[in-house]
């Protein structure tokens, strides 16, 4: 395995890569989608994440239809390699850039030179903090975390510990769903949140970070996690308890997550719409190029998934 020093010097090695590959015009940390109209950057937070690829297959669809060149590029979860990114798209010739930041309060050293150079600039899943976007498009967060409290909370028979397993630290996204999600759970007298720690949207760090909890607090009967990813994680970590003794509830209605659903281990996720996400993004930069105007703000409906309905979303 790499050391954190190692993992440093590599991240800072494929940031010149991509630099590099994105000035020559080729796609090795990326991919690009020509059809001779106007250039569109699309700055993923990471494509090791099955959201993210529905929403970038999601603006591909849209940039093909609108007749504009995508050109997406993968941060990689990492901030700074997003920054570049950033710059290199603008050398590139993009007319407009939409970005999911790797962390909502990083970003706005990559968005704020964009936005001085008079670029239209679209988040998208996450907002970028202390930046006036052109626009910004994301799910409703809040409520989906309202909505998983109150189906968590049926499910553990309103009663018992849970915890929580948080996505990356800074993301609008951890913020709002975790709030929505606490002040939802207050409503039930019986349920105790025991603990909440991140596990930055990632399986793996999941599967760890909930054997940890779990050997800390054995008692607990559920698990809130901010995306489907975490809640597989948990899923392998607890083995046969998963969906018995302790529930667990997802959020984003992955593939995976929805299999998970309909075999019992989760009991229930919040679907977004990650294609519809990718496609409203594009529309916006479009828009923006065009000198149209375009909402401040849209709001992508999310959709509570549970045993009972699953089949409709598979």
């Amino acid at each position: 395995m790499l050391n954190s020093t190692m993992k440093k010097t590599f991240r800072a090695a494929l940031a010149i890569v991509c630099a590099g590959t994105l000035m020559s015009g080729t796609a090795a940390c990326g991919s690009t989608s020509s059809s001779g109209g106007d250039k569109v950057a699309l700055l993923v937070s990471t494509l090791n994440n099955p959201f993210f690829v529905d929403l970038r297959d999601g603006a591909q669809a849209a940039a093909k239809d609108l007749g504009v060149d995508l050109m997406v590029s993968d941060a990689q979860n990492d901030s700074s390699t997003q920054q570049n990114q950033a710059q290199n798209a603008q050398s590139q010739g993009a007319k407009a850039v939409i970005i999911n930041p790797v962390d909502s309060d990083a970003a706005s050293p990559a968005v704020a030179p964009l936005l001085s150079s008079k670029l239209p600039v679209i988040s998208v899943d996450r907002s970028v903090t202390g930046e006036d976007v052109t626009s910004h498009i994301a799910s409703d967060n809040v409520a989906g975390g309202a909505q998983a409290a109150d189906e968590l909370a049926k499910a553990v028979g309103e009663k018992g510990k849970v915890i929580i397993l948080q996505g990356t630290p800074g993301a609008a996204s951890t913020r709002d769903r975790g709030d929505g999600f606490k002040k939802e759970i207050k409503k039930y007298s019986g349920i105790e949140v025991v603990a909440e720690q991140t596990a930055n949207f990632d399986r793996a760090e999941a599967l760890d970070v909930t054997t940890n909890l779990m050997q800390s607090h054995p008692d607990v009967v559920g698990i809130y996690a901010e995306n489907d990813e975490m809640a597989l994680g948990a899923i392998q970590s607890l083995g046969s308890k998963a969906g018995a003794d302790v529930k667990i509830f997802g959020f984003d209605g992955t593939e995976g997550g929805l299999k998970a659903v309909s075999n019992g281990t989760m009991v229930g996720t919040i679907a977004q719409q990650p294609k519809e996400l990718g496609k409203k993004a594009v529309e916006a930069a479009v828009k923006a190029i065009k000198g149209e105007s375009v909402e401040k703000t849209e709001s992508i409906e999310v959709k509570t998934v549970t045993k009972e309905n699953v089949a409709d979303f598979q």
